[in-house]
C-alpha cells in the first residue's frame, strides 16, 4: 500500500511538471520575443546643451546692468518678505537673521552678537570678503546654492529686477552708500558698447549723418509737386510728338515737290 501511495504522488508530480513545461513551451511559441540588435537605446543630446546649459555657459546674471534703473520704493516693497527675519535700523537687534544696516559694502558675517553658520564664516575668509553688488545678488537668487550649508532658509528672489530693487533699497541703509557699479563690457549689448558710442559721436559720423539727412530731406516731395511735375512731363512729351509729326509732314512734302520737278537732264533729252 505504501508503494501504491508513493506511485500516486510521483505520478501527480510528473503530471504537474509535464503541464508546466507544456504551458511554457506553448507560451514561448505564441509570445515570441526577438532579441534586439543592440541592447538599450541611445539618447540624442543636441550639441551645445539645452537652454539650461546655455545659461550655465553664460555665467551668473550681471546685476550691474540693472542697478542704474533700480527702484528703491519697489525694493522696499519686496523687502517686506524679509522683515520677519531681519531688522534694518542702525543698531537694530538680530532676529532669526542678522541686522542688515550697512550690509552692502561691509565684511561678510560681521554683524555683532550673531551666530553665523560655519559655511558663511568660511566664505567670509576672516573679513576679507565683503558684500558687494554681484555676490549679494547671487546669494539672494538662491542662498543655499550659492553658499552650501548656510542657515538661511529663504527660497530666494528669482527675478533679477527684484534683486536689483532690493539691493538698491539696502544701499540706502548706510551712512556712506556704496557707489553704483559699472557694467562689465561683455554684459552690455554690442550696440551700446563704449566703442560703438564713441564711434557714433565722432565728427565724421556726425557729418555723414547730417549729409544723409540733407539728402533724404531734399528728395522728399509733396503730392502737389509730384502732380505738377507729371503734368509738365506729359506736356513736354505731347509737344515733342507734335514737333515730330510736323517734321515728318515737311519731309514728305519736300519729296513730292522734288519728284514733280523735272531734272535738267530730262529736259534736254526731251528737246
Amino acid at each position: 500500500m505504501n508503494t501504491s501511495y508513493f506511485n500516486a504522488i510521483a505520478g501527480a508530480f510528473l503530471a504537474v511538471v509535464f503541464v508546466v513545461m507544456t504551458v511554457s513551451i506553448a507560451s514561448d511559441a505564441i509570445f515570441h520575443t526577438r532579441e534586439p540588435v543592440q541592447e538599450g537605446f541611445e539618447i540624442e543630446v543636441a550639441e551645445g546643451g539645452g537652454e539650461a546649459g546655455g545659461q550655465e555657459d553664460a555665467g551668473p546674471f550681471q546685476i550691474a546692468t540693472l542697478m542704474a534703473g533700480a527702484s528703491v520704493d519697489d525694493g522696499a516693497n519686496v523687502f517686506k518678505k524679509c522683515q520677519s527675519c531681519h531688522t534694518v535700523e542702525d543698531g537694530g537687534a538680530n532676529k532669526v537673521g542678522p541686522n542688515l544696516w550697512h550690509v552692502l559694502g561691509r565684511p561678510v558675517a560681521s554683524a555683532a552678537d550673531f551666530a553665523y553658520s560655519p559655511a558663511l564664516v568660511e566664505y567670509a575668509a576672516g573679513g576679507e570678503t565683503h558684500w558687494l553688488y554681484q555676490n549679494l545678488s547671487e546669494f539672494l537668487d538662491n542662498p543655499k546654492r550659492y553658499i552650501s550649508g548656510t542657515k538661511m532658509s529663504f527660497a530666494g528672489l528669482k527675478k533679477p529686477e527684484d534683486r536689483a530693487n532690493v539691493i538698491a533699497y539696502l544701499r540706502t541703509l548706510s551712512p556712506d552708500p556704496l557707489p553704483l557699479p559699472t557694467p562689465e563690457p561683455e554684459a552690455a549689448d554690442a550696440e551700446t558698447t563704449p566703442e560703438a558710442t564713441e564711434a557714433s559721436a565722432t565728427p565724421e559720423a556726425a557729418s555723414d549723418a547730417g549729409a544723409a539727412a540733407d539728402t533724404s530731406g531734399s528728395t522728399e516731395m509733396t503730392p502737389a509737386e509730384t502732380t505738377e511735375e507729371k503734368a509738365e512731363e506729359s506736356k513736354t512729351l505731347d509737344e515733342a510728338a507734335a514737333e515730330g509729326t510736323d517734321a515728318v509732314t515737311t519731309d514728305v512734302d519736300a519729296l513730292e515737290e522734288e519728284a514733280a520737278e523735272p531734272t535738267a537732264t530730262e529736259t534736254e533729252s526731251s528737246n
